[in-house]
């Protein structure tokens, strides 16, 4: 009897799998993971990223397992060498066809189409199915038949066009007669010129995301309205890793969440219905990347700031990036990004303005460092995120919005608690201190002083935004 072959990419997961419900029912199934360091590495993904890819392909084989599933393990170069590669296994395991969950950003989907015409080719299917959204990007537009260009808009359209048939779980496939196919041996991690993040944080896999989804909305997520903006407080669900490479699925997330909120999604709890809301978001960015590929090319969303007279600060960038920026609560966020492999939301939002905003230096430089550094590392929300913090995205800041990092840590950090353990040098100073210190505090901590004034780097970017034409 012939097989189908499942090919996981990021949806690393047997529950709640579009893609493998489908193959299943056309069983018997062999998966397939065709891991692409080089074009990874090339996208800008660092081994805390790859890291957590790898271990999250390695705690999928052993779900499999348990389903008699067996996953085949290749190594490729670029995403070219794709559709002949799995063709290839098509015709070693004689498989009639491939199941696949579909990516949005412009390369992912020239590889899908390649693959998909290699198999027709062949007189083989391969079938594209729709996962990681509620609705596929092009299925919400505006009245005008366009994609949303504003968040607001879309979130409304997707609370009234949205059905319990877009939220309901998928099957998960039953264990099947084991096959003559065994699984392959699973290849040694990348080396990498730096080590990776303690796992202990981020044990991989869809029984750790599952878990965490439950520990968060059992103990935080009714505070979470109140607590997200609070680094010191361990106020968000940290599941962004396992969304972005599909460890646990949106449905998982918003069923779970529906089950503590008596049903209601836009309504009800106002910390669940915050939370839920960020998901909305993950979608929005996601139907961005299809329906304006341009930001998949470096590109700003909005064209006329492509004109915007960026600063070249090597230095102000290599002071933004190791934490020496004389702002406490920048230099605090970026060096729990490097340690940890993870940034607080709210921080994110005011080290990404710090950098295009007061040291005017170019979003891309930014997007860039984030992507090597983040555990969830993933390009629709890493893009939208900087683009609107630079004002050059959709929904974007208005560009006369600019925080205030003295006044953004007085409000989500008073005490200066998470500073302190992030700039261990200003724990011994008194709160007040730890925000603001004094030139006496900096010498005696060696602290570095202020690398901009806030005042005069906001009339700098006033300026520059304010000279572009939107003709």
């Amino acid at each position: 009897m012939s097989c189908v072959l499942m090919w996981f990419r990021s949806d690393l997961r047997v529950h709640d799998n579009t893609a493998l419900a489908a193959a299943a029912r056309q069983g018997p199934v062999v998966a397939v993971f065709l891991r692409c360091l080089p074009q990874w590495q090339g996208y800008g993904h660092g081994p805390n990223k790859l890291d957590f890819w790898g271990r999250g392909v390695a705690a999928l084989r052993d779900d499999l397992a348990g389903l008699n599933i067996p996953l085949l393990h290749r190594d490729i170069e670029t995403y070219d060498q794709a559709p002949a590669t799995l063709l290839a296994i098509a015709r070693e395991t004689g498989a009639k066809g491939l199941h696949f969950n579909r990516e949005y950003p412009l390369d992912e989907q020239r590889r899908d189409q390649a693959v998909a015409t290699t198999f027709d080719r062949a007189a083989l299917f391969a079938r594209g199915h729709h996962d990681a959204t509620a609705f596929a990007p092009g299925e919400l537009v505006t009245g005008k038949g366009d994609y949303f260009r504003v968040f607001t808009p879309f979130a409304k359209a997707w609370h009234r066009q949205l059905s319990d048939e877009r939220l309901a779980l998928r099957d998960t496939p039953r264990p099947q007669p084991p096959p003559d196919i065994a699984a392959d041996p699973l290849p040694p991690p990348p080396q990498a010129e730096e080590p990776p993040v303690s796992a202990r944080h981020w044990p991989a896999g869809a029984e750790a995301a599952s878990d965490r989804l439950e520990r968060f909305l059992r103990f935080r997520g009714r505070h979470y309205a109140r607590q997200r903006d609070m680094p010191a407080v361990s106020g968000t669900s940290e599941l962004s890793p396992y969304l972005a490479l599909g460890m646990i699925s949106h449905r998982q997330c918003l069923q779970a969440m529906l089950g503590e909120n008596h049903g209601r999604l836009g309504e009800g709890d106002a910390g669940l219905v915050a939370w839920a809301n960020e998901l909305v978001w993950r979608e929005f960015y996601q139907h961005v990347a299809a329906g304006f590929p341009r930001v998949c090319r470096h590109h700003a969303f909005q064209r006329h700031t492509e004109a915007l007279a960026w600063r070249d600060d090597d230095a102000g960038f290599r002071a933004w990036c190791e934490g020496r920026t004389g702002y406490p609560i920048v230099d605090a966020a970026m060096r729990q990004l490097v340690q940890t492999g993870w940034m607080h939301n709210r921080l994110r939002m005011i080290t990404a303005m710090f950098l295009s905003k007061h040291l005017l230096i170019d979003w891309r430089r930014g997007e860039a460092f984030f992507l090597y550094h983040l555990v969830d590392g993933e390009f629709c929300a890493n893009n939208g995120g900087w683009q609107w913090a630079a004002s050059t995205g959709t929904d974007a800041a208005p560009y006369f919005r600019i925080f205030n990092p003295t006044t953004q840590s007085n409000r989500f950090d008073p005490d200066g608690t998470f500073i302190a353990e992030f700039v261990p040098e200003l724990a011994a100073l008194s709160p007040k201190g730890r925000l603001a210190p004094s030139s006496e505090q900096r010498h005696q901590t060696r602290y570095p002083p202020p690398i901009v004034d806030h005042k005069a780097a906001r009339l700098r970017a006033l300026d520059a935004f304010k000279a572009l034409t939107t003709d």
